[in-house]
């Protein structure tokens, strides 16, 4: 494992980056409630190089960043810059959730930047009859169980299980960092731009995600030409982190094809 810290945006926007294995390189965009090296990239970095960024403001030590930046276009920007700095032209982009929709925004941009594209569970849409549920307004206490099937799982113990007062005030500065790009509704023009999307796409769902309603699939295949969706059973908001075995799997047979 290795890690760097990158200044763009003109040298006012630090973002750690985080890197393991070997083979071809996949970037990966975290949720919204920050970036832990978990068993899913672990899996992932048995067959490919991964670089895993940290959006600006989620990062203890430089969380006044964020500050520089208005809005999603200025994050996706960044990203560009990120990915110009680190010599990656044409990798695997997967994202989870808010990442999901950075790394959807990116590939629409600069179709150049995605050889593929892998979404689980992106934001980016918005239906008045299948609201995505603001994690903002929720008692944080039930937060645990709108994100996992299993909220009293291994899993969610690990994302939000910690007692200790840096843990939790980590959480929530990533949360409100996160959700200065997000809220008051995830849908910043996306509809307008997937279309550019040039890469193969893939989608990944947990069935029975309470956080953000699968039927947001249908969104990304109308709208992305070509792209698929695969369901995992057992699974919520955070299927990678619930079945890492299962999605690394979809991941790897639809990223190496």
């Amino acid at each position: 494992m290795s890690d760097r810290t990158v200044a763009v945006w003109d040298g006012k926007v630090r973002i750690r980056v985080q890197s393991k294995g070997s083979g071809p390189a996949l970037v990966f965009f975290h949720g919204p409630w920050g970036l832990t090296w978990d068993p899913f990239l672990d899996e992932l970095a048995k067959s490919f190089t991964v670089h895993a960024p940290e959006h600006p403001g989620t990062t203890p030590e430089t969380p006044d960043d964020v500050y520089q930046l208005d809005g999603l276009w200025d994050l996706v920007l960044c990203y560009d810059e990120l990915l110009q700095a680190l010599g990656l032209e044409g990798a695997a982009l997967v994202g989870h959730s808010f990442g999901g929709m950075l790394a959807c925004e990116l590939a629409a941009a600069y179709p150049a930047r995605a050889r593929r594209l892998a979404l689980i569970a992106p934001l980016g849409f918005w239906r008045d009859a299948d609201r995505v549920v603001n994690w903002m307004m929720l008692d944080p206490a039930r937060l645990p169980e709108y994100v996992f099937r299993d909220p009293k799982g291994e899993a969610a113990q690990r994302l939000f299980g910690s007692t200790e007062p840096e843990a939790r005030v980590r959480l929530m500065w990533a949360m409100g960092a996160t959700g200065k790009f997000i809220w008051p509704i995830p849908d910043k023009g996306l509809k307008k731009r997937a279309h550019r999307v040039t890469a193969p796409t893939l989608l990944v769902w947990g069935k029975e995600d309470r956080l953000v309603p699968p039927v947001y699939a249908d969104e990304f295949t109308r709208r992305i030409p070509g792209a698929r969706v695969q369901t995992v059973d057992g699974a919520g908001h955070v299927p990678h982190l619930e079945r890492p075995d299962v999605v690394a799997r979809m991941l790897r047979e639809f990223l190496v094809g």
